[in-house]
């Protein structure tokens, strides 16, 4: 048994001032105040001062980091974007693809879901300790996006969707899509959308030129949140509302965001969240391999990309960011003004909620022992996978 003690916990919803948390086997016991009893006799204790425990961050969208892509070939490329995530407070992501050639999508798809696979036999043995974030579940992004909001993704391996192609995406991932972009003005999209819905997949609106009746139709089929809302989206216009006045306005949809000041204004990431609101806001990164990294030329997927200034590029266009949870969090709070804990909430139980992640994003009972622990200005100091530190 290992017990945890802090100056505060974030449930994220709730805050529990003094608290012990007690772990065994990698989840959660209990969760009880210092003044309310001992703790158990025999408890490994670990206590971290007037320092916050904060649920594990989960990143649903990101391409890559420390030099590396989610879709590399490379066999040091996912433990390495697992170590640099684990460093900034991530427990859990989504493996995130990019639109490329149908041949490089399956194996980056079958690639992926022997990485979850195997990180899942590990776990159940007892034999992943190695203090890396886990990967949950794939996002595709792509190819089912506008040509006209493409944003990089290449034009050329962009695709209709049918659910013969979604099906051909699913079995080359066995089963493991658990998020998937698209826009919901194409053609035959609401059978994917519906269908993919069936399947636990959480349908998410993006690369999108709809208009605010197709948007509101793909929300029908069952497409309930946006991806990196405002980018590469149609404008929001006060007589033509399109998909972002239906992102915006329609309380069944959640809306995640790239919080890094880059892609969108801090005024705009404080418009998101008061439109959303602290249950339905998402944090997302978009990073790509070049986060971690001194400016210079990197990939996303097969595609060039520099960064300078803060600013991940290709042919003139954002491409991703360098942006990693933990300043996410930070920026969210200053942005919208709003309390750590509301701004945890957003890189945590909303995007587990959102996307079906069981026994993650929360500090409860039952729950898997995934946390950080921050300090008051929510700097990341210290994240435990199942109970166990991450150190690297």
């Amino acid at each position: 048994m290992l017990a945890f003690t802090a100056g505060r916990l974030l449930t994220p919803t709730d805050a529990v001032e003094h608290p012990v948390m007690l772990v065994d086997e990698g989840r959660i016991v209990e969760i009880f105040t210092q003044r309310s009893r001992q703790l158990p006799a025999g408890a490994s204790a670990f206590d971290f001062g007037d320092g916050v425990i904060a649920p594990g961050y989960l990143d649903l969208h990101i391409h890559g980091s420390a030099g590396f892509d989610v879709m590399d070939d490379a066999p040091e490329a996912l433990p390495a974007i697992e170590q640099k995530l684990a460093r900034h407070g991530v427990t859990g992501y989504f493996p995130t693809t990019v639109t490329a050639a149908m041949d490089a999508t399956l194996h980056a798809l079958e690639r992926l879901a022997e990485a979850i696979e195997k990180r899942e036999r590990g776990r159940l043995a007892n034999l992943d300790g190695n203090g890396r974030a886990v990967p949950l579940g794939i996002h595709l992004e792509g190819p089912f996006l506008s040509h006209a909001r493409r944003g990089v993704h290449a034009p050329e391996n962009l695709l209709a969707p049918t659910v013969n192609l979604f099906e051909k995406f699913w079995q080359a991932a066995r089963g493991r899509i658990r998020m998937m972009t698209i826009a919901p003005e194409l053609e035959n999209v609401l059978e994917v959308i519906a269908e993919a819905g069936r399947r636990g997949v959480c349908v998410s609106l993006g690369h999108s030129d709809a208009d605010f009746a197709a948007a509101e139709r793909g929300i029908e089929a069952g497409a309930l949140h946006a991806t990196h809302t405002f980018n590469a989206m149609r404008p929001l216009d006060h007589r033509s509302p399109g998909i972002l006045g239906a992102v915006l306005t329609d309380r069944r949809v959640s809306a995640d965001i790239i919080a890094d000041g880059v892609h969108l204004d801090p005024a705009i990431v404080k418009l998101v969240a008061n439109a959303k609101g602290p249950r339905q806001t998402v944090l997302i990164t978009d990073a790509t391999s070049a986060t971690g990294m001194p400016d210079g030329h990197y990939h996303l997927g097969s595609l060039a990309v520099e960064v300078r200034d803060g600013k991940c590029m290709a042919d003139g266009k954002l491409a991703g960011s360098i942006l990693t949870m933990d300043v996410a969090v930070r920026n969210l709070a200053r942005f919208a003004e709003w309390d750590l804990g509301q701004a945890v909430a957003a890189a945590s139980s909303n995007p587990a909620r959102v996307a079906q992640i069981a026994g993650k994003g929360v500090l409860a009972a039952g729950a898997d022992a995934d946390f950080a622990v921050l300090n008051a200005q929510g700097e990341v100091l210290q994240t435990f996978i199942g109970g166990m530190e991450c150190v690297g």
